[in-house]
């Protein structure tokens, strides 16, 4: 909500780079860097990257792991599986997103608190940890998805 409520007054118009699922070129990046200015970024960092994104990949997490037992359970065979292994199962699906999106994070926000470490090669290196955190992301939703619908057939 903040993202179209404020954020983007902020930016002239433009969408956060967080929220670019394509990615973004180095000119774009540097645009919305450039349209945020000194103010515009300090305010961004504390209430997006300083807080919200602090918290949001871990509560994601947590809540695709927890979908991804309980609709796993509703399973025969992954019911046989072991606590353990039924945990290390969700955990290897959900980490690699949680990692890439905080590692997208601390790119994002270095730049915006250093605006001379933003340069197409950190732009870029941005812009792919982005589309890998998305990427990533639809591993652990489609498993759910499928989970959902054997367990339905099942039945």
């Amino acid at each position: 909500a903040m993202e179209f409520l404020y954020f983007r007054q902020l930016s002239g118009g433009l969408p956060s780079l967080d929220l670019r699922f394509a990615g973004f070129t180095p000119d774009e990046g540097m645009a919305w860097l450039t349209a945020l200015g000194r103010r515009g970024s300090e305010i961004i960092l504390v209430w997006h990257y300083l807080t919200f994104d602090l918290l949001f990949p871990a509560l994601l997490s947590l809540t695709l792991v927890g979908l991804i037992l309980a609709a796993g359970r509703r399973l025969k065979n992954f019911r046989a599986l072991s606590a353990q292994l039924q945990s290390l199962f969700a955990l290897v699906l959900v980490l690699p997103y949680t990692l890439t999106d905080y590692a997208q994070n601390i790119a994002v926000a270095r730049m915006l608190s250093d605006f001379l470490s933003a340069n197409p090669d950190s732009l870029s290196f941005a812009s792919a940890l982005i589309v890998i955190k998305f990427a990533l992301l639809a591993i652990p939703v489609t498993v759910i998805a499928v989970f959902h619908l054997a367990a339905q057939k099942q039945r």
